[in-house]
């Protein structure tokens, strides 16, 4: 069938309604909370769902959008589905949007296909933006570290890729604190400065508290979470049970075994925590990421605009206290949830 959407004008007060952060020391400044396409915007998806999720996000300030190459599924169409929403809607926009896409994880078939060479990541970006219909994008990751290739040249990849003018800054992503620190280091030397780190951080997932969040301190580099919700374990969705549509139901990164007696326990006690602040539980475990003076942005994913609205309703709420963050400790254990 045609597509038939409206025309989209974006709402006038969109500035007013978010708070924006610096990354780091850079001049660049992002949503307090940005929009992942990891998940929901793959061919799977509806484009209409999809369309009327971004659309909303950026009504409602948000101008961070965040890909990379293997999204979808399949692999490569979230980028191509996210290229059709800028075409369609969000192409007199562009200046105010920053789009970012990442390599490392597998793509395709063959020795060129993954991890970290200077051929891997540059025929990725270039395949990336064909999809997204760009001549650039903003931020362009290395998506995790290659054991085996020279950090010398993935990062001389990502400054190619920058001085190319094919992308606007460099990012890594799932990289430890002493891989930040030599990142960051050559890229220096390179005449191009490590703007942002993209790691998984939530109350279940503690590892960036581990050396990372000091080194990017010490570093003043800027921060983007990915999976501040643990992939909707920091939500009400399996308090009192697992929906039949839900992730864990689908098997989708969890499964019905990451809900056990341990988890149901400290999710019940984080989710009273939250409703005596009148809260949801994503909103109470999005601002205890965002508390990190580090930790630029949160990256959401979104299957509908009510799920995006309760995650962007977060930022009305009060910071947390300290005898709120006390009582959350205990609860907010690394680990839980994993099988």
């Amino acid at each position: 069938m045609p597509d038939t959407h409206d025309a989209y004008t974006a709402a006038a007060d969109r500035y007013e309604l978010l708070e924006y952060a610096r990354v780091g020391r850079s001049g660049l400044r992002l949503p307090r909370i940005s929009l992942g396409l990891w998940n929901n915007f793959g061919d799977d998806r509806a484009i209409e769902t999809q369309r009327a999720i971004v659309r909303r996000a950026f009504d409602r300030g948000v101008t961070h959008f965040d890909l990379a190459n293997n999204y979808g599924p399949p692999a490569g169409s979230a980028e191509e589905n996210f290229g059709r929403l800028l075409r369609d809607d969000l192409r007199p926009y562009r200046d105010e949007l920053i789009i970012s896409t990442k390599a490392g994880y597998y793509m395709w078939p063959g020795p060129y296909g993954e991890w970290g060479s200077r051929k891997y990541l540059l025929s990725s970006l270039d395949a990336s933006l064909t999809r997204l219909g760009l001549d650039y994008v903003d931020i362009f990751y290395s998506h995790r570290p290659d054991p085996e290739t020279p950090l010398d040249e993935t990062m001389g990849a990502l400054a190619t890729a920058v001085t190319s003018g094919k992308a606007r800054y460099a990012g890594i992503s799932n990289y430890d604190a002493q891989q930040t620190r030599e990142a960051h280091r050559i890229l220096g030397e390179l005449g191009i400065p490590l703007l942002i780190h993209q790691p998984r951080y939530n109350m279940f997932d503690r590892r960036m508290e581990d050396g990372l969040l000091d080194a990017l301190a010490e570093l003043e580099l800027g921060s983007i979470v990915f999976s501040p919700l643990a992939q909707g374990l920091l939500t009400g969705r399996y308090l009192d049970g697992i929906p039949a549509d839900s992730r864990a139901a689908e098997g989708r990164w969890i499964s019905g075994d990451n809900i056990d007696e341990a988890y149901l326990g400290r999710a019940r006690a984080l989710n009273a925590i939250a409703e005596a602040r009148g809260q949801s539980l994503a909103q109470l475990a999005l601002l205890w990421v965002l508390r990190h003076p580090q930790v630029t942005s949160a990256l959401i994913g979104a299957s509908s605009v009510r799920q995006l609205d309760n995650s962007l309703d977060a930022l009305h709420g009060d910071a947390l206290t300290a005898d709120e963050l006390a009582a959350i400790e205990p609860h907010a254990v690394h680990g839980t949830g994993s099988r």
